[in-house]
């Protein structure tokens, strides 16, 4: 009877250490997603600001598919000069995802008027790249809470394999 009950807490323990494994891979994995997504918006803050003319300001409707609902994205066409050279870009930030609520894509197509001097902000190591909104740094204030599950699963793991 007794060795039963020892190889049950046995097998308990290390499920419980697994668990609380998995618990702390799961929460990393997701610190390291927050930690690269602000490190990409630490990035662009090194870009060098430059002058920029606005050139065109459109919405477009888009469907990934015919049953799906309707997103509007925006088009600002502009241009720079970087050592000499013009440039066009579209981008407003690294990634330009459509809206979902047509008066906000508007709202945003409205800040760029043709015409409309404005600043955008250059990678130096390709000049052709270039946005003009940086992405937020909410990323790093959000980190906290899958650390819990990093730590409380190491604690977890630690505890079951302890008491062996």
């Amino acid at each position: 009877m007794d060795q039963n009950i020892n190889i049950s807490s046995r097998a308990g323990s290390r499920w419980l250490a697994g668990m609380g494994i998995a618990l702390a891979i799961a929460g990393g994995l997701f610190v390291v997603m927050l930690w690269t997504a602000w490190q990409r918006a630490e990035e662009t803050r090194r870009w060098t600001a430059t002058p920029a003319k606005v050139l065109s300001s459109q919405l477009r409707p888009v469907q990934a598919t015919p049953n799906s609902p309707t997103k509007f994205a925006i088009q600002v066409r502009y241009e720079y000069v970087w050592q000499g050279q013009t440039h066009v870009s579209e981008r407003i930030r690294r990634v330009n995802s459509p809206k979902r609520d047509h008066d906000e894509a508007e709202a945003l197509r409205e800040e760029y008027t043709p015409g409309q001097a404005i600043i955008c902000y250059v990678k130096p190591e390709e000049p052709t790249f270039a946005i003009l909104k940086h992405e937020t740094r909410a990323a790093l204030y959000s980190i906290w809470f899958p650390l819990l599950f990093v730590v409380g699963g190491l604690r977890m793991a630690w505890a079951a394999l302890r008491k062996r």
